[in-house]
């Protein structure tokens, strides 16, 4: 059967800032073609997300603007599986398209994460991150590189299909099940943001009890400060847009001390937060 995986790379914390695309083209349970591509985000670059990819304004100068991909891209995607993994990817794309004013291209997504968390018992509720599930089946590759990322992507479906017996056309079906078919539904197992610790800063449009409703309705836990098992910080958008960094909070200053510690946390301004949670509220 034939699937693309697909990965993006962002200049900063608003998920539309996609500075690089990969895709990988998969016929019959193997690799038959890749295509990357740098993008012009049309926006700054945060020391952050630098230092994960190592692509900066110097690297994306003369790239092509999202918009300017768009048919390129609905070539590649538009009516075949199209595998990712998380959902941020797919977000991404969705906050590009509505940056831009462009129609959506219809796109069957099968989340490898969501794929991995159903076919390895140890990754059914945490730990089931890109590199952990890659080395896992042995796969290994240079990780936030879009390419390979997307490749790790789709070797991880097929490593899925071989020990499961499930294939891909069933995969698309089972994602949609609950983790586990024999408990119900309401329970939210299988929640976007299950395994994730998150906490909420700046200024925002949501009450915090809003906010935190949506998180804990997702399946992840909240934090009332930023700590060590912190993965997610909600940030208000007005604050992420004080580029001279100088009014961020004090849990924004500690997270991005984290990081550069190495400790993974995303930065998410609340904009994409709702977008995201509301994209797979059903």
């Amino acid at each position: 059967m034939h699937f693309v995986a697909i990965d993006v790379e962002t200049a900063n914390s608003d998920m539309a800032s996609i500075c690089q695309i990969g895709i990988a083209f998969f016929e019959n349970g193997a690799l038959i073609s890749q295509w990357q591509t740098l993008v012009d985000p049309e926006d700054y670059f945060s020391e952050i997300n630098i230092g994960i990819h190592g692509i900066d304004e110097i690297d994306v100068k003369g790239a092509p603007k999202f918009v300017d991909i768009v048919e390129q891209l609905t070539g590649y995607l538009e009516g075949v599986v199209c595998v990712c993994h998380t959902h941020f990817d797919r977000i991404s794309l969705d906050r590009a398209f509505s940056k831009y004013n462009l129609p959506r291209i219809d796109i069957n997504w099968l989340d490898s994460a969501k794929v991995a968390r159903r076919s390895w018992h140890q990754f059914s509720k945490r730990g089931y991150g890109l590199a952990s599930v890659a080395a896992h089946i042995g796969y290994s590759f240079k990780h936030h590189d879009a390419l390979e990322d997307a490749k790790a992507a789709g070797y991880i479906l097929l490593a899925a299909v071989q020990v499961t017996g499930i294939s891909i056309s069933d995969w698309v079906q089972r994602i949609r099940q609950p983790l586990h078919i024999a408990i119900e539904a309401t329970q939210n197992l299988d929640g976007i943001l299950i395994g994730e610790v998150i906490c909420f800063t700046g200024g925002m449009s949501l009450t915090r009890a809003e906010a935190e409703a949506m998180a804990l309705g997702q399946g992840c836990a909240v934090g009332s400060g930023v700590t060590q098992k912190t993965t997610l910080l909600v940030v208000g958008d007005q604050d992420l847009a004080r580029l001279a960094g100088k009014e961020k909070s004090a849990k924004h200053l500690k997270a991005e001390l984290l990081i550069l510690k190495g400790q993974k946390i995303r930065l998410l301004k609340e904009s994409d937060f709702i977008a995201l949670v509301g994209h797979f509220t059903q």
